[in-house]
């Protein structure tokens, strides 16, 4: 795993709060339903906003990586 830092200020997200949110799901069809269920875990991106980019960046890298399994 990624070095655990901060993604989320407003609401206290990290990198790894983001991976496990994802990881709550065996699969999704595309990025943004991914982030919608993040957000729905982690109310990342529900304050200022100004992670969004950064929080569809992450999932999107998680995503595409391959499965440690």
């Amino acid at each position: 795993m990624k070095e655990n830092y901060t993604v989320c200020n407003c609401m206290k997200v990290s990198y790894g709060d983001i991976e496990d949110a994802l990881h709550k799901h065996s699969s999704f069809s595309d990025v943004l339903e991914a982030f919608n269920s993040v957000q729905m875990i982690t109310h990342c991106s529900t304050g200022c906003g100004g992670c969004h980019q950064k929080v569809l960046d992450i999932i999107s890298e998680l995503m595409m990586a391959p499965s440690a399994e």
